[in-house]
């Protein structure tokens, strides 16, 4: 997998951290240079950890199922993406929170759940025999990164934007297009058409 894919990937993945990075900064107004490192260091962690988890495990397995991966990765892919596409027609992401949501538990659940897509691709990497360290460090810097940006934007916007919708539109359709590229690099396009 070459380094442009691997940024096309980690942008996709950074889309759900992204658009829960602008609500809370709605839901803040105000917000303290510690709360923006706070919310993107743990963003940017999990999805850095996750695809690692994914990977670990997916290795496991690998052996048993070479001659059908490409689909397996394909499929994982798919889901994420149609997930990301679902999620972006759905209102509630957008709605401002009453909590804090860069301390305890609500910064815990967050994370997770703007990560779970991450622990997919690190599967789908293990399968496809790709080595995760640089993609897992890419793909937590640029959540970090989209983070810090999302919360600001937030700010600034208030609670009347979409852009949360587009940036998951946007990351669903990325995952879904690199996942149709593996089928074809592995010639199984050609069996289908």
């Amino acid at each position: 997998m070459n380094t442009t894919a691997v940024f096309c990937i980690a942008f996709a993945l950074a889309m759900d951290a992204f658009a829960v990075s602008i609500a809370a900064g709605v839901a803040l107004k105000t917000f303290t240079r510690r709360q923006t490192i706070r919310l993107a260091w743990h963003f940017g962690f999990f999805q850095f950890a996750m695809p690692v988890i994914g990977w670990s495990a997916g290795n496991t397995v690998r052996t048993r199922i070479e001659s059908y991966d490409h689909w397996i990765a394909f499929i994982l892919l798919l889901l994420v993406g149609a997930n990301m596409l679902r999620e972006a027609f759905q209102s509630h992401k957008d709605e401002p929170s009453k909590k804090d949501p860069t301390k305890g538990l609500s910064l815990v659940l967050l994370s997770v759940a703007t990560s779970i897509d991450a622990l997919a691709v690190g599967v789908s990497f293990s399968i496809l025999n790709i080595s995760i360290w640089f993609p897992a460090l890419v793909i937590g810097i640029i959540a970090a990164l989209c983070t810090g940006a999302g919360i600001h934007i937030g700010k600034r916007i208030g609670a009347s934007s979409h852009i949360g919708t587009y940036a998951d539109m946007a990351g669903g359709l990325v995952l879904i297009a690199i996942g149709f590229k593996i089928l074809y690099d592995h010639g199984a396009l050609g069996h289908i058409l």
